[in-house]
């Protein structure tokens, strides 16, 4: 499971690598945790890539109060089809979430190692994603997003099972095409990342605050 990673790279580093249309300035997040802002990528008017800043923490369109509904930070892939708070999204909300790279423990209770994993080159990752608009009754709004996630390569099951699903730059456009291409066939583009893409750090024990953690919803 993926609660907490990193972005670093400058704005505009970003906006080449991924192509978006609109301008925007951020600082360097060395920590990201769940229900804070984060940066995705999806196709927006006229089928220009554009960037939004959206809500951690995946609400669906049809939830009544989102105070009262599990925070779903991650989504498996393997049941993307089947559960009903993202049937909606993979099918016409598809995104990328860019990343330098993903924070990850093991170990015991008590004795947990944590380990940043990052890409062996300077390019930034491009996490799987969904996101969502949520309209209340009384006109609130906002959007949300969620990393989907997949089983863990070799390298990564060293330390969990799971790993966010990493898209190569040349898979960006079938994912945020949701216009010609169905869920179904997009599915297939989640898989875990190549042994050479990544490597893996240890860190010293003493970490900052543990992010929040995410409740038994509809993503198990």
């Amino acid at each position: 499971m993926c609660s907490k990673y990193q972005l670093t790279t400058d704005p505009e580093t970003l906006r080449d690598y991924f192509s978006y249309w609109n301008k925007a300035e951020f600082p360097p997040r060395p920590e990201i945790r769940p229900t804070e802002p984060v940066m995705i990528i999806r196709e927006g008017a006229s089928n220009r890539r554009e960037m939004a800043l959206v809500r951690w923490g995946f609400v669906p369109h049809w939830v009544k109060d989102p105070d009262d509904f599990p925070l779903i930070i991650n989504a498996r892939a393997e049941t993307l089809l089947e559960k009903p708070s993202f049937r909606t999204a993979v099918a016409h909300k598809r995104c990328i979430i860019p990343a330098n790279g993903f924070y990850e423990w093991s170990g015991p209770k008590g004795k947990r190692q944590p380990h940043f994993i990052e890409p062996k080159t300077n390019a930034p990752l491009g996490f799987a994603g969904l996101w969502e608009h949520w309209l209340g009754p009384d006109g609130s709004e906002f959007e949300s997003a969620a990393i989907i996630t997949v089983a863990a390569n070799k390298e990564v099951g060293k330390i969990h099972d799971r790993m966010p699903a990493i898209l190569e730059a040349d898979q960006f456009d079938d994912w945020l095409n949701v216009r010609d291409i169905r869920a179904k066939t997009a599915l297939p583009l989640l898989k875990p990342a190549k042994e050479a893409l990544l490597t893996i750090e240890d860190l010293e024990a003493a970490t900052p605050r543990p992010s929040p953690k995410p409740k038994q919803g509809d993503l198990f």
